[in-house]
This record gives C-alpha cells, structure tokens and sequence, in this order.
C-alpha cells in the first residue's frame, strides 16, 4: 500500500492541542511530546500549542491555527508535523494537501521508536502487529488512491476495490503476525509453569518511562543491559536471575516503560510481554522521584497497570533518582496504596538503598523480618547446603559439641517445613529455632 504522502525529514514542528475535555497538564503533555521526539532522532524546531473544545471536522484545528503551523513550518525550513493527538484518516490528509509537509500522530510517533527498538523476534512481531493494527483504522475515507478498482474486460460487475483489497491483505497479515506470538506465548507459558514448579519467584519491574528501570534492573542482576536518557530505550522484555538473602533464586524482569495515554493498540500487541506483570509474584514499581509531576506519573503507572489487571498484584514503591533530590525530599507518593507493601528510596546509579531494597523485597516474598539462631548437628549436611544455597544463612558457628550455630533469615513456612526434621535434638543440647 503506497500512499502518495509528502516525505517526512529530521525537523519538526510541534502541535499540541488541548480538548476541554482532556485533564493532562497541557506543559507535561508539551514536554513529553518534545522527550518523544528527540527519543526517534528528530529535532524539535518549534512548539504551537491550542486549545479547543472539540476537534475541527476537517482540520482538527481551526483555520487560523493551520495558517500559524504553516508559517512556522516554513520559518523553521521544517518537514514534518507532529500533532499530540489523535487524527482521522481524513484530517490527516487534509493536513497534508494543505501544508505539503508530513503529518504523523503521536501514537504513530511512538510505533515509529518502537519499530527502530525491537531488536528480539518477539519485539518486532508486536511491533509489526501494533503497525497493522493501527493502519487498519485508517484505510477507510483515508486516502483516495484505495477507492480505485481492480477488474478487466472478462470480469463481471465493479470488480474488487482497492481498499477491499488492501483490507484483504492486512488480515492476512495480522492472522499470521498473531499466531506467530501465540507460539510466543505458549513458550512463556510453559515458562512458567517449570519456575512455578521449582519454586522461583518473578520480580518485575514496571514505572513510566525512563524513570531508571534498566539502571535499577542492571544494580539488581548485574545484566548489563543498555541505559540511556531517552523514552522506551528497553522495549523487549529482559529476564535475569539473582539471589535474594532467605528466598534464594528471584526472576526480575524488566519490562517496556509505560506512559500516558498509552495506545490501545500498543497494549493489545504486547499483551504476551504484559503478562509478565500481571503474573508476576511481585511489582517493583519505580519511580522518578526527583520529577516535579511524580505524582501524576505514578497515577499513570497505575492506570496502565488497572488496564492490564496487574493492579492486585503486591507492589513495592521504589523512589529512585536520590541522588537528585534536594532537602526537602520527594513530593510524591502521601497516600499508600492497598496492595502497596513497603516504599524505599534509591538511587540505582550510585547503588544507593539496595541493602533495603534487598530486605524489603526478601520480606515481600515471605522471608522473617528478624533473623532466627538454629543449631545443626554433622548429620545435618543437607539443610546445611540447602540454607546455603537459598542464600539464607547470614552467620555460623562452631560450637564446642560439634554442633552448627547458624543465624539465617527464612521463610516460616519454610523453616517449619525443614527444621521440623533436621533440628538438632533438645536432649543433644542443641536449642531450636529462638529469635534475635
């Protein structure tokens, strides 16, 4: 499908248009329009905001607005528009014809970052079948060349349409994009199913948008992965292991940064990647506490997470960015939510707070809040190890009988479960389990 468009260049100009019936900030929407498009290497050269009560039928906009953009644009030697808000095929092309520049939505913005992101097969179907998805809206009145028809002088009737046509091969597609990821998809189950068999929880970590994710996930696990100022730099989902004193083995998986008003689309496409979250043991939910609408961001974290039913899942708050806070601390976050079990403030670039971070997310997961004393006698040698091996044992001693003094944090069902048959006998002088 080739669409006889103007070609879209490296300088934009900036149109954010405000509806009376929109509640975002009309700064934060501006500023993160501007943070989305520097993210797909392409310079913002000017900013027109507007404000309607209801969009335009033929521009969006009214005409004195569409006179103003144009100006600018050529003031500016600009070849691209790029409007925050949703436009119908028709406003689309009318825009188009009249300023004879490119004009993209802020949803295609964002397909266009998440296309040049994808690097795991999995990344690029989704990617491949939000672009299908969104285009399919956009087929009908959208652009005139699709009502041409196909047919000849030994066919009969009006022949196939070229949007019928064009309509026949994105389903095409789509079916074949969608049983693709559902392959996807039963491989993650099954996933699945082997951790929740051997017992190893998953950690993951959701929050808009570069708020640190990627460099807390790397603290954490020491993964590695890429870091950079810039919006949805982590796009496939990334899965490490790592030890947490008294559970052991932890799953933490990074996963796409959210944000606000997130495209349906978006979300139906990597809903496999999604039910990381929504499956998950535990929500680390990090936030840039040093951003001065924190507050809102979490509301859109949370929105995001109600959307795909990953609100009851049990949260840890994590505010990072510490080490950007000034005396009077982070505004954010006075009202607790239900499923929220502790808040730590960190600063994953200088590794700051993660001892916390550590012991809260060990608490999280069903460790003891205080560490207990049992003694273990030489033929104890296998809940030895295995404390050991779920990184339980924070000291030990020898004692003068020859028996193990080890000082461990544990699950309590876990400790019932195990020292019920191991521990060192009362008539051996070895006492139980006593806290500390």
């Amino acid at each position: 499908m080739l669409f006889d468009r103007p070609q879209a260049g490296s300088r934009a100009v900036l149109l954010n248009v405000r509806l009376d019936s929109s509640e975002t900030n009309p700064r934060l929407a501006a500023e993160e329009l501007a943070e989305l498009v520097r993210s797909s290497e392409v310079e913002p050269v000017a900013l027109i905001q507007a404000r309607r009560p209801r969009p335009h039928p033929k521009w969006f906009m009214g005409s004195g607005k569409v006179d103003e953009v144009a100006a600018a644009m050529h003031a500016e030697a600009a070849d691209l528009l790029i409007v925050n808000q949703e436009l119908t095929p028709a406003q689309q092309r009318n825009l188009e014809q009249r300023l004879d520049r490119r004009v993209i939505t802020r949803t295609e913005l964002i397909l266009q970052i998440f296309a040049a992101r994808a690097q795991t097969r999995e990344g690029q179907l989704q990617v491949e079948l939000a672009q299908l998805s969104h285009m399919q809206t956009r087929m009908a009145r959208g652009w005139s060349h699709l009502d041409r028809q196909r047919g000849g002088l030994a066919m009969r009737g009006a022949g196939e349409k070229q949007i019928e046509l064009d309509a026949r091969i994105l389903r095409d597609r789509i079916r074949r994009v969608r049983a693709r990821l559902e392959g996807v998809h039963r491989q993650r189950q099954r996933s699945r199913r082997r951790r929740a068999r051997t017992g190893i929880p998953t950690v993951a970590l959701v929050g808009y948008t570069n708020a640190g994710k990627s460099t807390l996930f790397n603290a954490l696990t020491d993964a590695g992965t890429t870091v950079a100022d810039q919006l949805f730099v982590t796009l496939d989902p990334l899965m490490r292991r790592t030890d947490i004193d008294g559970v052991g083995k932890v799953v933490m998986a990074d996963t796409v940064g959210f944000i606000r008003d997130l495209p349906h689309s978006l979300v139906e496409s990597f809903k496999a990647t999604l039910e990381q979250v929504s499956e998950a043991d535990l929500l680390l939910h990090v936030v840039d506490a040093a951003a001065p609408d924190a507050a809102d961001l979490v509301c859109q974290v949370d929105a995001v997470l109600e959307e795909i039913g990953a609100a009851d899942v049990p949260t840890i708050k994590v505010l990072n960015k510490a080490d950007l806070l000034d005396e009077q601390g982070s505004p954010v976050l006075e009202d607790q939510c239900e499923n929220e079990l502790a808040r730590v403030v960190v600063s994953a670039r200088d590794k700051t707070g993660l001892p916390t971070l550590k012991r809260a997310l060990g608490r999280a997961l069903g460790v003891g809040p205080r560490p207990i004393t049992i003694r273990l006698g030489s033929g104890s040698g296998k809940l030895r190890a295995r404390l050991y091996a779920v990184g339980a044992v924070l000291a030990e001693s020898v004692q003068e009988d020859g028996t193990f003094a080890l000082q461990v944090r544990l699950d309590h069902a876990e400790a019932a479960r195990l020292l019920g048959n191991h521990a060192v006998p009362r008539r051996a002088a070895a006492t139980t389990a006593t806290g500390k």
